[in-house]
C-alpha cells in the first residue's frame, strides 16, 4: 500500500499523471449525453476540382492542431488513454482531458486532481511570486511555453520551436494548398500562415487574412485565443477551422459594415473610452463549418468569430466577423428553444426567433473590434493589465454592447421590420444557455455576471410558474449601464475592479441554480458535438 501511495503521490506531480479510471460506462455515458451530435457538412458541389483537393489538405492540416492543443491543454496523453472504457474515452476527447470543461473543470477521471489554472502552457510547479520576478523580455508573449532549464530556472521557448515537428508539417501542407488555390487572396493567406507557423510572426498573415474577400474557403489556423490559460490569459492555443462561405446569407450581412463607424461614436460611456478609432475594413460574412480543431473543439463550440485578436491590426485594418450559420442553427434549435419552453414566460416564447439569434451572435462579434484596446492611463493594453480577468470582461463587453447596437440599428430605421422584443428575449433565453458552461469559462462567467446584474436593475421577473419575463425598457437601460461600467474598468486597465466585479457577481445563486437544474431534468443537452471529416462533405 505504500508502495502503490508513493506512485500515485509521484504521477500525480507529472505532467501525465497516471490516473485511477474508475467510473463507469454507464457513468461516462451519461455526462457524453451532455453534448448532442451535429453533422458539419456543406455543398461543395461549387467548387473546382482544385479547390476540393484544396479542402482535403486543409483537412490533414488543422488536424494537426488538435495534437498540438492537447500538449498545451494538459501534456502528453498516452497514459492518461491507457485503459479508458468507450463513453470515458469520447468525453476525455471532447475535454481535451480528464476535467469537465462546462462543470468548473472538474475532474472525472478519478486520481486526475484539479486542473492546473495555466494549463499545461507553465511549469506546474511555478509559483506567481516566481514568475513576476523572472525577467524575461517573451515570458507574457503569446506564442511561447514556459519551462524549466536543467537548473530549475525558468525559460521561455517559442511554439514553433516547442512544437516543431507539428509546425513544420503544418507549414508544409499549408504552402501545398496554396499551390492549389485558385483564389489570389487566399492563395497569398496560405503561404503567408505557413511562414508565420514558423516563425510565431502573426502580423502579415493576419493582414493577408483581412484582405482576402472573395474567396469561397476560408482557414483559420494556428494560436489564436488565450482562453486556455486562466492562470494570465497570456498563452494562445492552437485550434482550426474549415470554412465553406454562404455567399446569399453574406450578401446580406454586407450591408451592416458602413454603420460602424456611428456605432463607436453612439457606445454610451464617456469620450475617453472609445477615443480609439478602430479600423473599420470589415467584413460581415457567414459561413458553414466543416471541421473544428483544438482550442475551438474544447468543451462549448464557438458559433461566431472576430478575428484577428492582435490590437495592432484591428487598430490598422479592422476585423473579420464570421457567422457560422449551420452549428448556431443547431445551437438555437437543439438548446435554446428548448430551454425557452422551460424557462422564458409563456406569452414571450414567440419572440425567441433565429434571426434574432443570429443578430445578437453577429452584433456580439462586431463589438469585440468596437471600443478601445489600449489602457487611457499608460498600464499598456488592456488584454495584459486586466492578466486572467479579461477575457470575461471583453465577452461581457461583447454581449451587452452587441445588444445595445442591434438597439440602436433599429432606431436607425434599420433592422425596421424586427420587433426588438425579439432580440431582447432571445438575449434572455441565451443567458440561460451560456451561463451552463459554468465558471470554467470565460462566456458562462460573462453571463453570470450579467444575469446577476440584470437581477439587480430588475431588468426582469420570475413568475409564478418559475419561468422569466424581460422588463424591456429596465433591461435596455441596465444594459447601458452596464457597457458602461464594463468600458470604464477596460479604459483604467482597473483589475482589482474587474476581479471584483467576476467574483461577486459572476456566481450561479441557489435560485438559478434549481433553474439550471429544470433545464437538465427536462434532458435538454447543454451544447453540441461535432459528426465530422472529409467523408461528411463527400471528399
Amino acid at each position: 500500500m505504500v508502495l502503490l501511495a508513493l506512485i500515485a503521490m509521484v504521477f500525480s506531480a507529472c505532467e501525465n499523471p497516471r490516473t485511477n479510471k474508475k467510473k463507469s460506462n454507464d457513468e461516462m455515458k451519461s455526462l457524453v449525453e451532455m453534448y448532442t451530435p451535429f453533422e458539419l457538412t456543406a455543398d461543395l458541389s461549387y467548387l473546382s476540382d482544385n479547390e476540393k483537393e484544396m479542402v482535403k489538405v486543409l483537412f490533414e492540416a488543422s488536424a494537426i492542431m488538435n495534437q498540438i492543443y492537447w500538449r498545451q491543454a494538459y501534456g502528453p496523453n498516452e497514459e492518461l488513454l491507457e485503459g479508458l472504457n468507450e463513453n470515458a474515452l469520447k468525453f476525455v476527447d471532447i475535454n481535451y482531458g480528464p476535467w469537465n470543461r462546462l462543470d468548473n473543470n472538474a475532474p472525472f477521471i478519478e486520481g486526475a486532481g484539479p486542473k492546473p489554472t495555466g494549463a499545461n502552457f507553465y511549469p506546474k510547479d511555478m509559483t506567481a511570486d516566481e514568475f513576476e520576478a523572472w525577467e524575461d523580455p517573451n515570458k507574457d508573449n503569446l506564442y511561447t511555453m514556459i519551462r524549466r532549464e536543467e537548473n530549475g530556472a525558468l525559460k521561455s521557448i517559442w511554439y514553433h520551436e516547442y512544437f516543431k515537428e507539428e509546425t513544420d508539417k503544418v507549414a508544409e501542407l499549408l504552402v501545398k494548398a496554396a499551390e492549389l488555390a485558385e483564389d489570389e487572396g487566399l492563395k497569398k493567406y496560405l503561404n503567408l500562415r505557413a511562414e508565420a507557423l514558423l516563425t510565431d510572426d502573426y502580423f502579415a498573415s493576419d493582414m493577408a487574412w483581412l484582405d482576402m474577400k472573395s474567396s469561397n474557403v476560408d482557414l483559420v489556423i494556428g494560436p489564436i485565443e488565450n482562453y486556455e490559460d486562466a492562470l494570465y490569459g497570456y498563452k494562445a492555443a492552437h485550434e482550426a477551422y474549415i470554412l465553406i462561405k454562404d455567399n446569399a446569407w453574406s450578401e446580406k450581412l454586407a450591408h451592416f459594415a458602413q454603420f460602424l463607424p456611428e456605432l463607436q461614436k453612439q457606445i454610451p460611456v464617456d469620450e475617453k473610452y472609445k477615443a480609439e478609432t478602430p479600423g473599420f475594413d470589415t467584413d460581415l460574412n457567414a459561413y458553414d463549418v466543416i471541421f473544428y480543431a483544438g482550442d475551438c473543439n474544447a468543451g462549448s463550440k464557438t458559433i461566431a468569430i472576430n478575428l484577428p485578436n492582435d490590437e495592432r491590426v484591428q487598430l490598422e485594418k479592422g476585423t473579420r466577423r464570421l457567422q457560422l450559420k449551420n452549428s448556431m442553427r443547431a445551437k438555437f434549435e437543439k438548446i435554446l428553444v428548448p430551454i425557452s419552453d422551460v424557462l422564458i414566460a409563456q406569452d414571450q416564447r414567440q419572440f425567441v426567433t433565429f434571426d434574432a439569434f443570429f443578430a445578437n451572435t453577429m452584433f456580439h462579434e462586431v463589438a469585440h473590434g468596437l471600443g478601445i484596446k489600449n489602457t487611457i492611463n499608460g498600464k499598456g493594453p488592456i488584454r495584459k493589465a486586466l492578466k486572467e480577468q479579461y477575457s470575461a470582461l471583453e465577452e461581457g463587453k461583447a454581449d451587452i454592447l452587441g445588444l445595445y447596437m442591434v438597439t440602436n440599428l433599429n432606431e436607425m430605421g434599420e433592422f425596421a421590420d424586427t420587433d426588438l422584443m425579439e432580440n431582447y428575449v432571445t438575449f434572455m433565453a441565451g443567458i440561460f444557455r451560456s451561463v451552463r458552461f459554468g465558471a470554467a469559462s470565460s462566456h458562462g462567467k460573462a453571463n453570470m455576471v450579467r444575469f446577476n446584474y440584470f437581477l439587480e436593475k430588475e431588468a426582469f421577473n420570475k413568475l409564478e410558474d418559475g419561468t422569466y419575463a424581460i422588463d424591456f425598457e429596465k433591461m435596455k437601460a441596465a444594459s447601458e449601464d452596464l457597457t458602461a461600467l464594463i468600458f470604464e474598468i477596460q479604459g483604467e486597465g482597473d483589475y482589482e475592479a474587474a476581479k471584483a466585479l467576476v467574483e461577486t457577481k459572476g456566481i450561479i445563486n441557489a435560485d438559478l441554480q434549481s433553474d439550471l437544474d429544470k433545464v437538465d431534468a427536462a434532458g435538454i443537452p447543454t451544447d453540441i458535438i461535432f459528426v465530422q471529416g472529409m467523408e461528411h462533405v463527400g471528399l
